[in-house]
Parts: structure tokens; C-alpha cells; sequence
């Protein structure tokens, strides 16, 4: 019986994109705060786990390069080199090659061979000591004082050396001998343990020789080809401490007989002079063959030579690893039993008599189990926003170094958690924003010494819940948005009129504008506006609103508003003529009924009323949809107060029906992009009803025509 790998491989490569996810967490702590041991031996462990599976799937160019990888990172959680900022660098990178690799082997795609290659050369070359920041780099001409001691039978006092020593080759301690006993339990090749794999991985530590036990093997006819009866012993010659050979082993603990004994070989010394003179007799080739080298080198640190704990190989068996279409496919059917159940009520309410009342109790004991499942399937979905803003460290390392400026990363709220999907999408909205806080928005660091600011700038992430919405905010403490230059720009381009006066939100809000930019040059990082218009288009697509503010000399801030969850709102159910459509509950200010003669027509503004002090407009929805409505007179329908994107206005109705809870059906899937409408939904009795965008409403009522009208 044969066991097919390739069903493991998409475990593979998710759980190794986490593990390169906390690498990179981790390097870049320890390039923030200075490195750290248990750091390091964590780094460590990602790599050897990712070297462990790559080689038990056999993508041996994964093998190869984390091997290497390994191999840097041993030498400094060995203490025997230091961490320089070009090895900092070089670790990065290869999370960053690594990931690449993975992608191309996982969708069979051509690797990167040159630049895999060329890091894997500059590994090397750090290995090598070709670091002169590293330890090993300051140590390559070290002073180096050699001593021979003679075997037991003689004294120091009898070696003489005729000729005069001009230099000494470096005396490199005697080859460390590993005795490794491996035997198999019956457990072991079932649990996807592979020896041949194992024995690999310690080739690759060092010389390697393998004498197999056949003692215990059966006769073919009885010979089961899931039970390995073979044992092993390992001889390894290397330098390598314990707990890396424990490691190679670590993921068959407890299904293996293992025992390691470390013994020390013998190995000759040589010294070099100036003549070619004879030495004394009495040091003989005899003599020379059998000392132990002593070598004494001035920077270098001891090894480390205490034995760790190997990890623990069972895995986590509190959490399960399911695929999001899973859970949207639940989330669907979820949805569906909502729309029954909601039926079925309906259908209920028109029965009478006491069988008609039990229907009734159970029908609502069943909505409360509804919603506890619809709800539980949500939280299933919730993912902390960290897993969006992990990413930002490095992007804030990487462009500060670039630019040469002195840059601070804050992030706070990272535990608020997030639908899965909007997470997914909101990603590159941010790192425009948080690229172009870096590039324009924080000043160098002569300039903020100059304005009176510390030198070293600061970009805060943060996410926190507002109502029932969750909000994100970029901001940074840089020099602000000049408006001036917004305005000259906007006028030079015919967009305002030049003697238009602009409150500052609507300056700032022009940087919103396509292709919009006051940069002087464009670099290639980022401009600031070049590329809002996209950030607000993506931002809208996920049913959020984004806004800004700035002062000048102090710095920028976007916050950005967005719903929970893409799959369910609350909202509140309006009646339009013989039309239902659904209003988010988080856009609803209060709703009121106008007394006659209370609203006022502007001219080029339309219709407006006074509310707490400010005049917002009116919005008739049978007008923008087209639809007939019952009441034309604002005082004889209901107004509701609406807000988004920082801007309020009134939606004319005829009535309110009521609050629920609804599924929410993507337009553009289904059918099509439309003005003012974010999504749609199957109501209790069958129908479907519309989802309103409130801030594209109130964006598309500004420039409305009565004659345009959504068919």
C-alpha cells in the first residue's frame, strides 16, 4: 500500500506561508530590539520545519536553499557569528525568495534561478566569514597562538624544534564523531516518517556513514511493507552541537529507538617555517600522529555545548485547518434556512387556533437557534485584523532604509477582528496609504530636527469597533497636506472654478480625484492622490467609506470605516410605493417627519431641510429607481437621516417596516454594477430586495438629474 503525498501538499504550503509569516515577525524583532536567543532558536526551528517538509515532498530546491538557511541561523544561535545588518538583510530576503518558491512549486511555475542563486551564494559567502561586521568576518586574520602537546609518554620539555618558526597555520580543533542509533518502531513509515529523508538532512551536517542491522528482518512472504524492520547506526563527523541532529529527528519522536553519543577523533597538527630544516628526532611521525591540537584564538567565542529539549512533533489537536469555501458554502445555507424559516412565519401569522399557536412558539424558538448559527458561522469567519497589519514591519523597514529616513511603526488594536474577506481585500487600500505616509508624508530627518520635531518619524496603525462597524486608521505625524498646492493644482486643471471658495474637507477631498496628484515627480513608490481614486473605489466595493484629515506641520490621517462581515447586515426594511429596500442600521441617524412647509428648493442644490442647525438635502429614492411612489409631499412620507463618508443627507419614504437581519447577494455577480446600490437580498415571502449604498447615494444625489433614473 502506497501512500500519496500530494495530498498533503496543500497543508504543506499554507502551513509553511505561516511559518515564513512568523520568520519574518521574528527577524524583524531582532533587528528592531537587538538579536535574542530564544528568537533565534524559534527562526531556527520555522526553517527546519520548512526543510523537513520540502524534503519529505521532494522539492529539492527548497531542500537545498533552506538548508543553507539553516546553516546561517545555526552559526548565530551558536553565539559563533554576530548579527550584522548584512545578514539581517540576507535572512529577509530569503523569506521573501522562499515565499517565491513555494508559490512556484505549489502553482507550477518556472522558478526564480537567478535570484535564488544568487542569495544562495551570498549565504554562503556569510557562512564562509565573508562578513566583516560578523564575527566570524573580524576573526579571518586572527592572531593565533598554536601549542602541540606531546602524547602521554613524553614531557614538553623534551620537544625541541630546530629552524626558526615564521608562522603558524591555524590549528583547527579536532573533528567531533557522532554515534547515532536508529531503530524504527512499527509506527513510524504509517505516520509519514521517512528514514532515507532523515539521513539526507544529517549528510548535509557533515561526513556520514550508515551501517544497516538486517537482524530482524523476516522472510520475504511475511514481509509487511508498512513495518520497517531495519535498524541503523550513524556515524556522523561534525561540529554540529546535539540539538541539531535531535532536530532532524524531532518529527519521529515517540515512533523511534533513538540514541546519540558524541566522541572525539583524532586529527594532525601541522606547523609551517621558514626552512625546510629537519625537526628534532625525538618528534617523530609517530609523535605527531598522536597529539591532540590546541588552538587558542583570540576572537573567537566557545560553542555552546549543552544539549536542548527537541519540540514536542504532536500537533495542536484543539484547532482544525478548514477552506473558506467551506464555511461560505455553510454560510449560504445558512442564509436559505433564514429565508424558509422567515416563510414560514409569515405563513404562520395568517393561521389561527391552538395548533396554530404551538407553530407559532416553535417557529420563533427556531428563529433564536437561527440567528445563534448564522451567528457562530460568522465568528468562524472572523479573523484578527494582525494578520493584515503583520505585513507592514517589513514594508516600514524596507521603504525607511530606501528613502533614508527615520521611521517608527505603532500599530494598536490588532486583536479586532474582521471578516475573512473583506481582511483579504482591504490589504492593498492600506499599503498605498502606509506607502505614501513614508514616501510624502514624513520628512527627512534633517527637516523634522529643523521644524522642531524628533528625527525619527512615527506611522500608526490602528483598528478599533465603532457601532457596528469596525474602523481602521493610517496616520502619521509628517508635514500634512499642503492645500494651497491642492487648490492651484485643481484650478490648473479647470477642476474648480477660480473663484471658488473650498472648505478644507472638500480640498482634501480632491486628492480623491482620478489621476489626481500635487507630487513634483513622480517616484516610484508612490505619489500622494496618485492612486486615491482607486483606494476609495476598492474601499466602496467592500461597502466601506473612506475619509481625510490633515493639518498642516502635524500630519495626515485616513480613517477608514467598514462593515464587520460582506455575507450579513442589519438593516432596516422602507417601503417605496410597492418596492422594499433595505437600509444598513450603522448609516441611520434618526428618522423624522416633516411638518408642510419646513423644506426649501436651492437653486442648483435642490431640495433641502433644516436639521439641528444644518440644511441637508433630500433624496426621493422613487425618483432615482423609478419607481411610483405612494406619497410626493415630504410632510406625507418619512424622512430618514442618513450618513456616510462624513456627509448626511434625507431619504424620502413612504414608510418603515421594520428591522431584520439579511443575507446579503452581491449585484455585480449576479447582474451588474449600479449607482447607489450595494448588494441585494431574498425577503420572507420570496421577493428580493435591495441593499442601499448610502454614501454612493448621497455622492450620486449631488450630481442628480430627475430625468436619469435607474431602470
Amino acid at each position: 500500500m502506497s501512500i500519496d503525498l500530494a495530498q498533503f501538499h496543500a497543508t504543506f504550503f499554507e502551513e509553511s506561508r505561516e511559518a515564513l509569516d512568523a520568520m519574518e515577525a521574528g527577524l524583524l524583532e531582532i533587528d528592531a530590539n537587538g538579536s535574542d536567543a530564544d528568537t533565534i532558536n524559534t527562526i531556527f526551528r520555522v526553517a527546519h520545519s520548512i526543510k523537513g517538509g520540502a524534503g519529505m515532498f521532494g522539492f529539492n530546491d527548497i531542500t537545498s536553499f533552506t538548508h543553507t538557511l539553516e546553516t546561517l541561523l545555526d552559526e548565530l544561535r551558536g553565539s559563533r557569528m554576530q548579527l550584522t545588518a548584512r545578514i539581517s538583510n540576507a535572512l529577509l530576503q530569503s523569506v521573501d525568495v522562499l515565499r517565491t518558491m513555494i508559490g512556484s512549486v505549489q502553482h507550477g511555475l518556472p522558478a526564480e534561478a537567478e535570484r535564488t542563486a544568487s542569495l544562495h551564494a551570498e549565504l554562503t559567502s556569510l557562512i564562509a566569514g565573508n562578513d566583516p561586521g560578523s564575527a566570524l568576518g573580524a576573526a579571518a586574520e586572527p592572531a593565533i597562538e598554536a601549542v602541540v602537546l606531546p602524547a602521554a609518554e613524553d614531557s614538553l620539555d623534551d620537544i625541541e624544534f630546530t629552524g626558526v618558526v615564521a608562522d603558524v597555520v591555524p590549528v583547527v580543533a579536532a573533528p567531533t564523531q557522532w554515534t547515532i542509533g536508529f531503530r524504527p518502531l512499527p509506527e513510524l513509515l504509517t505516520r509519514g516518517n521517512d528514514p532515507a529523508r532523515m539521513f539526507s538532512e544529517l549528510a548535509g551536517l557533515g561526513t556520514l556513514e550508515v551501517h544497516a542491522d538486517l537482524g530482524a528482518l523476516p522472510e520475504f512472504a511475511s514481509l509487511d511493507p508498512e513495518v520497517c524492520k531495519l535498524s541503523w547506526e550513524l556515524i556522523l563527523t561534525s561540529e554540529v552541537p546535539r540539538e541539531a541532529i535531535e532536530l532532524i529527528f524531532e518529527w519521529a519522536e515517540g515512533d523511534c529507538e533513538l540514541s546519540i553519543q558524541r566522541r572525539q577523533a583524532p586529527v594532525v597538527a601541522a606547523v609551517a617555517v621558514d626552512e625546510p630544516e629537519p625537526l628534532d628526532a625525538e618528534l617523530t611521525a609517530a609523535n605527531v600522529a598522536a597529539p591532540v591540537a590546541l588552538a587558542v584564538v583570540s576572537s573567537a567565542k566557545p560553542v555552546a555545548a549543552e544539549a536542548a529539549a527537541p519540540k514536542s512533533a504532536n500537533a495542536d489537536a484543539g484547532s482544525i485547518r478548514v477552506s473558506i469555501e467551506k464555511i461560505d458554502e455553510l454560510l449560504n445555507t445558512v442564509g436559505e434556512i433564514v429565508i424558509t424559516q422567515s416563510m414560514l412565519s409569515q405563513l404562520a401569522s395568517r393561521l389561527d387556533g391552538v395548533t396554530a399557536d404551538r407553530l407559532k412558539t416553535g417557529l420563533a424558538q427556531l428563529e433564536t437557534n437561527i440567528r445563534e448559527l448564522q451567528e457562530s458561522v460568522m465568528r468562524v469567519r472572523m479573523l484578527p485584523v494582525s494578520f493584515v497589519f503583520s505585513r507592514f514591519p517589513r514594508l516600514v523597514r524596507d521603504l525607511s532604509q530606501r528613502l533614508g529616513k527615520q521611521i517608527k511603526l505603532k500599530m494598536t488594536g490588532e486583536q479586532t477582528e474582521l471578516d475573512k474577506t473583506v481582511l483579504e481585500k482591504i490589504g492593498d487600500p492600506l499599503v498605498h496609504l502606509v506607502r505614501n505616509s513614508i514616501d510624502h508624508g514624513i520628512e527627512m530627518p534633517d527637516a523634522r530636527v529643523a521644524a522642531g520635531k524628533p528625527a525619527e518619524g512615527t506611522v500608526h496603525l490602528n483598528a478599533f469597533h465603532k457601532g457596528g462597524c469596525i474602523t481602521l486608521e493610517v496616520s502619521d505625524d509628517g508635514k500634512g497636506l499642503d492645500r494651497n498646492r491642492i487648490i492651484e493644482k485643481a484650478r490648473s486643471r479647470g477642476l474648480v472654478d477660480p473663484g471658488a471658495v473650498l472648505t478644507d474637507e472638500q480640498i482634501n477631498d480632491l486628492i480623491f480625484l482620478p489621476g489626481f496628484s500635487t507630487a513634483e515627480a513622480t517616484t516610484e513608490l508612490s505619489g500622494r492622490g496618485v492612486g486615491m481614486d482607486v483606494v476609495r473605489r476598492n474601499i466602496k466595493e467592500l461597502g466601506g467609506s473612506i475619509e481625510l484629515r490633515s493639518d498642516p506641520g502635524v500630519g495626515t490621517r485616513f480613517v477608514i470605516n467598514l462593515p464587520l462581515t460582506l455575507a450579513i447586515v442589519d438593516g432596516l426594511s422602507v417601503a417605496v410605493g410597492e418596492e422594499v429596500y433595505i437600509v444598513p442600521l450603522v448609516t441611520i441617524v434618526e428618522s423624522l417627519q416633516l411638518k408642510p412647509g419646513t423644506s426649501s428648493q436651492i437653486v442648483d442644490h435642490g431640495e433641502v431641510f433644516s436639521f439641528r442647525g444644518d440644511y441637508l438635502p433630500v433624496i426621493r429614492l422613487h425618483e432615482i429607481f423609478g419607481v411610483e411612489p405612494r406619497a410626493r409631499d415630504l410632510h406625507s412620507g418619512l424622512l430618514m437621516v442618513v450618513e456616510g463618508e462624513g456627509r448626511r443627507a434625507g431619504l424620502f419614504v413612504d414608510a418603515l417596516l421594520g428591522q431584520q437581519q439579511v443575507v446579503i447577494k452581491s449585484m455585480e455577480s449576479n447582474y451588474g454594477r449600479i449607482d447607489g446600490v450595494g448588494g441585494a437580498t431574498i425577503l420572507g415571502e420570496g421577493t428580493v430586495a435591495l441593499i442601499l449604498d448610502i454614501p454612493g447615494l448621497i455622492r450620486l444625489s449631488s450630481t442628480w438629474q430627475p430625468a436619469r433614473r435607474i431602470a
